[in-house]
């Protein structure tokens, strides 16, 4: 039984769905790498996933499930292989 939910989270479709950029919801959301009020970093199935804005405020989240729905100002969407690397810090503010 562990194993066939390990399998179906592996098989999660990652989506993206923006409305006005001002809401977006995301599946195949893995992990909360960090979050502020300008920046919320994601690891995603395809990837880390950095978005950029103000105001950002994380609605929902359902890591289980894989899905994550946020508000704010977005100004950009970013993704990054999961090999590449740099701090939290860096990722946040560079």
């Amino acid at each position: 039984m562990q194993g066939e939910k390990n399998s179906a989270a592996l098989m999660r479709t990652h989506a993206l769905a923006m409305e006005n950029r001002e809401k977006l919801r995301l599946t195949g959301v893995c992990d909360v790498s960090g979050f502020d009020e300008t920046a919320v970093i994601l690891v995603t199935d395809m990837g880390e996933l950095t978005i950029r804005g103000e105001a950002l405020h994380i609605d929902r989240i359902d890591l289980e499930a894989g899905i994550l729905e946020l508000r704010g100002r977005i100004s950009e969407l970013s993704y990054e292989d999961r090999a590449s690397g740099g701090s939290l810090w860096s990722r946040l503010f560079g």
